[in-house]
């Protein structure tokens, strides 16, 4: 009887586990971001919903962060999946040395961060950097820019970079996707005599949807709490135009703000989770009806 019971054991001490170390932080989270707690004193008062006003008030600049954590998730989602998508086909054919451009596509992603912004840095660099020393070198001139200090250039730089870091990964999870479509498909497409976008759009579309979908919630995920990469080559600017969500809570722990710093993170918390649910819906519907 005693051994029977080992799996409802384990079953318990898991449930506790995730009790202690993820439900009960999250609730102190969401105590904390309804009070004044801060540096400055050691009472912590309940405000209500005073932070969240504070958040949204057109009068602060959080509604900018927010705005940019949008748009950086949106515009990488699509980036990574569109470019990801082309090199998994691009590699998944009958190339040579396939497998050591797959590995050479790999690579960026296991890049550390730190490293990834010394690099890009330095490319980005508006004197010497690589980019710009290209572009003089064939005439345009014009062309160069001061990508991480311009306020037009610097958060499609970040874009960029992370399209570049993240990309190779994407490709990775789409390539085991292909390579699970049996090839019979596109042998009777072939008979019917259906070509190169038909298949792609009858066939592969279709049948990568389940592959889609895990990576368009990761990019969901991963976009709504970018740091690194800003706090890397812009820590936020020039002035705040690059400023994202996690940056605006770093900066508000750094200054002992704690209780606006916890209704950010729980602000982005809920939007993670609403938005996460929505796709993973969205992307279910469409697999079911193709």
């Amino acid at each position: 009887m005693s051994k029977r019971m080992y799996p409802f054991y384990f079953i318990a001490a898991a449930l506790g586990l995730y009790v202690v170390f993820a439900v009960v932080p999250s609730l102190m989270g969401l105590y904390y971001s309804l009070t004044d707690w801060s540096s400055f004193t050691r009472e912590i008062n309940f405000v209500g919903l005073d932070n969240f006003k504070t958040i949204f008030s057109k009068d602060e600049n959080y509604m900018h962060g927010i705005q940019n954590t949008l748009v950086f998730t949106v515009s990488t989602i699509v980036l990574k999946t569109v470019f990801g998508l082309l090199l998994a086909i691009l590699v998944n054919k009958g190339i040579k040395f396939k497998n050591l451009h797959r590995v050479i596509l790999f690579m960026p992603s296991i890049i550390p961060m730190l490293v990834v912004g010394i690099i890009f840095k330095s490319v980005f660099e508006p004197q010497f950097g690589l980019i710009n020393e290209a572009l003089r070198a064939v005439g345009l001139e014009q062309w160069t820019q001061h990508w991480l200090t311009d306020i037009r250039w610097a958060f499609k730089s970040i874009i960029a970079v992370d399209v570049w870091k993240g990309a190779g990964y994407i490709m990775v999870i789409l390539l085991a996707g292909l390579q699970a479509i049996s090839h019979t498909y596109y042998e009777a497409a072939d008979i019917d005599g259906a070509g190169a976008w038909m298949k792609f759009k009858q066939i592969t579309l279709p049948l990568l949807m389940p592959s889609l979908t895990v990576t368009t919630v990761l990019n969901l995920l991963y976009g709504l709490k970018i740091f690194d990469t800003v706090y890397v080559l812009t820590n936020g600017g020039p002035g705040y135009a690059t400023e994202v969500v996690y940056t605006q809570v770093f900066s508000q722990f750094t200054l002992g703000s704690y209780g606006v710093g916890t209704a950010l993170i729980t602000v982005l918390f809920i939007a993670m989770a609403a938005l996460g649910y929505f796709a993973v819906r969205l992307m279910s519907r469409e697999e079911q009806t193709g």
